[in-house]
């Protein structure tokens, strides 16, 4: 990909945070199906043991998966770029895990967050107030390269597409990270009760 800045058609649309209630069916499917796949594993039926996992039917498991999709609790099967590890054949598909800061106008961060959002290049993109501490940006975007510099361009890009959309920008930075993880934002309340139980123990 170059660092042409290459953008979306459509303004990208934020994911409000909010709060849903999952019944102990639907926690067990939901962390099944989220617990990271071994090589193994990807095959021509994945769900199969999974469904054993979750302890429900075949038709139980997918009809309640079929509600968390379309709850937008979970939105797809996917995989990541492997940020710290070589691949199966030893080349490491990333160098550079990038993130980007901006400060926009109190107000606008949604407007703000959807021109980035379209660039093509970002992994993700979010609404965060940092707070002073780093000079109270308030929209985080990810990317990941092997180009340090076409990383630096995209920015670029990104900076002038904001510009040409009239979004002001007082403050940005650019922040390097050695290595990234992704883990699953869930707490599982298995896990949080068996937590508790010791903890009431003592």
């Amino acid at each position: 990909m170059m660092g042409n800045g290459k953008t979306a058609v459509h303004l990208d649309k934020m994911m409000p945070v909010q709060i849903v209630n999952l019944s102990v069916p639907e926690w067990d499917v939901l962390l099944v199906h989220k617990r990271k796949y071994a090589t193994e594993e990807i095959k021509a039926s994945p769900w199969v043991a999974r469904v054993d996992e979750a302890g429900v039917s075949a038709e139980e498991f997918y009809r309640v998966a079929e509600e968390l999709n379309a709850g937008k609790i979970i939105r797809r099967f996917s995989t990541f770029l492997e940020h710290v590890k070589p691949s199966v054949g030893g080349v490491r598909v990333t160098r550079f895990n990038v993130l980007f800061h901006w400060d926009v106008p109190r107000g606008r961060e949604i407007e703000a967050g959807g021109e980035v959002g379209r660039h093509h290049i970002l992994t993700h993109c979010y609404w965060r107030d940092a707070g002073p501490e780093f000079k109270s940006v308030n929209i985080m975007a990810v990317a990941h390269g092997t180009d340090k510099q076409l990383l630096l361009d995209h920015k670029t890009a990104i900076d002038r597409h904001l510009h040409s959309s009239r979004i002001p920008v007082s403050y940005t930075n650019v922040f390097w990270g050695g290595r990234s993880e992704i883990k699953p934002s869930e707490i599982s309340p298995h896990i949080y009760r068996d937590w508790l139980a010791r903890e009431s123990a003592n």
